[in-house]
């Protein structure tokens, strides 16, 4: 009932304007939603070109694409409220997937990294995987809060950090850098095993566990304490801090627990991937961004919403999809992404200086 009756009361101000300012709102709500209309453009046009693009199997790919880049896109989300970003998530996700490989590898794997050790029970692996991210988180939220440094130099010198110690982990007992694979079959069940099928198309459970991820998120962001300093914090630190908000807990409490989401994407990674590497995680942060700024989560603060951030994470892996389908060269996709990101920005940075 409140949707409509917010569209209605647009409807109403809509008709009160004279011509010369409804063309000026037709122009405004047309660049303010270019993103999308150059995106419903591309899928359009990629399915003239290929049918299979939205074939039932494409779209549950599209969909378990996005569920296991959900969890990261949340927690850099939380980042972006407060003008900031963080740049050490996507090798977070990398420490984390090979950490979580290394406890669930099979018994009778002849490589075993620890071939003492029982398979770990899978809960206390994403235990482990989630105290690590929201360890990194914290010491991140912790240079920000308390010494003021910017989150893009903070978050830089942990990417760094994060990575020696995936580069030291991985070399473990005589690992020397080699993949980490031959995962114990109860988890990769877990987490890429179905229980539901999509007209004949098994749906991957880790669909479901980045469902629970968002119905978490969104109640921490509109249902808390948590979440209203948050936007507070964004909107205006100097503000939040006279109206009684601690804005250095509530930094560290933002960064902690998009660390956490770090953690919960790595334990899906490894499973997802099943050959776990150095590499592994690399620029996730960048989809990440992309992701939230096309969701219409903004730089300038204090603006986003859970289901801005989980439509964003949609369509950048539409796109991508598409550009696959339309074979699209590799080289050429790092551009259509560095660009799709730099409109996206100029676009959301365009309503700020509207808005003010």
């Amino acid at each position: 009932m409140k949707a409509i009756d917010n569209v209605k009361a647009r409807y109403a101000n809509y008709k009160a304007l004279d011509s010369k300012d409804k063309k000026t709102f037709w122009k405004e709500s047309f660049i303010n939603n270019l993103m999308y209309i150059l995106i419903i453009l591309a899928a359009i046009f990629t399915y003239t070109q290929n049918h299979k693009f939205l074939s039932v199997s494409s779209i549950v790919n599209i969909v378990s694409l996005s569920a296991a880049n959900i969890p990261i896109a949340l927690g850099i989300g939380g980042c972006i409220v407060l003008t900031g970003t963080d740049l050490s998530a996507g090798r977070v996700v990398g420490l984390t997937a090979c950490i979580a490989a290394s406890l669930l590898q099979s018994v009778e794997y002849a490589t075993k990294m620890f071939p003492n050790l029982p398979v770990m029970p899978i809960p206390l692996v994403i235990l482990i995987v989630i105290v690590v991210g929201g360890i990194v988180g914290l010491v991140n939220g912790f240079f920000v809060a308390h010494f003021k440094l910017h989150p893009f130099i903070v978050t830089l010198a942990t990417q760094l950090i994060v990575y020696g110690f995936l580069l030291l982990y991985i070399m473990i007992n005589g690992n020397n850098g080699q993949p980490l694979s031959g995962l114990d079959n109860s988890f990769k069940v877990f987490v890429t095993g179905s229980i539901i099928k999509f007209f004949g198309v098994p749906i991957p459970n880790y669909v479901w566990y980045a469902l629970i991820m968002i119905i978490f998120m969104w109640f921490m962001w509109n249902k808390t304490t948590f979440g209203k300093n948050m936007f507070a914090v964004g909107s205006n630190p100097e503000a939040a801090n006279v109206s009684g908000v601690d804005v250095a807990k509530t930094t560290i409490l933002v960064h902690t627990l998009a660390g956490c989401m770090y953690g919960i994407t790595g334990f899906i990674e490894s499973a997802r991937i099943g050959s776990n590497q150095a590499n592994t995680g690399l620029n996730y942060e960048c989809d990440a961004i992309a992701a939230c700024v096309i969701g219409g989560v903004s730089f300038v603060g204090g603006t986003g919403k859970i289901s801005g951030i989980v439509i964003g994470v949609f369509i950048l892996r539409i796109i991508f999809v598409a550009l696959q389908f339309l074979s699209i060269n590799q080289s050429m996709q790092y551009i259509i992404k560095g660009l799709i990101i730099l409109v996206a920005c100029s676009i959301d940075m365009r309503k700020y200086l509207v808005r003010k």
